[in-house]
């Protein structure tokens, strides 16, 4: 159970600067403390080092498949294999595979902001209380 001080901590994987950006700015609006990379190999980097409660990723990054990070960070951080939400503009048969094989949420791209941060704060506010 996290504390009264301590903030959630969401990483957010996307190859897209402008979505970092904004979701940056919009997690720490809503008063996450947000870490925002545009590679899997920095995200990899990260989960081994730092805790996080969520994890939002693209499906599609070009350093490392989003599901291959999911994976990863899952076996590193067991909590995140279901507080994790993908995000997608990938409407391929593979895609829709790679989303039925994990117990996740997906939101295709373009994707409401405040449907993300509902999800996240579902996410995290069973586990706060879990």
């Amino acid at each position: 159970m996290m504390g009264y001080n301590q903030r959630v901590r969401v990483l957010v994987v996307d190859d897209e600067p402008s979505i970092c950006r904004a979701l940056t700015i919009a997690f720490t609006r809503a008063g996450y403390d947000v870490r925002a990379v545009e590679s899997g190999e920095v995200a990899h980097t990260l989960i081994r080092s730092e805790h996080f409660d969520c994890l939002v990723v693209d499906l599609r990054i070009p350093d490392m498949r989003g599901d291959v990070l999911f994976e990863l960070a899952a076996s590193l951080q067991p909590h995140l294999k279901h507080r994790t939400i993908f995000t997608t503009g990938d409407a391929s048969e593979r895609a829709q595979e790679l989303i039925d094989a994990c117990d996740c949420r997906v939101l295709p791209k373009p994707f409401d902001l405040n449907e993300l941060l509902a999800i996240v704060e579902g996410l995290t506010k069973r586990a706060a209380t879990a």
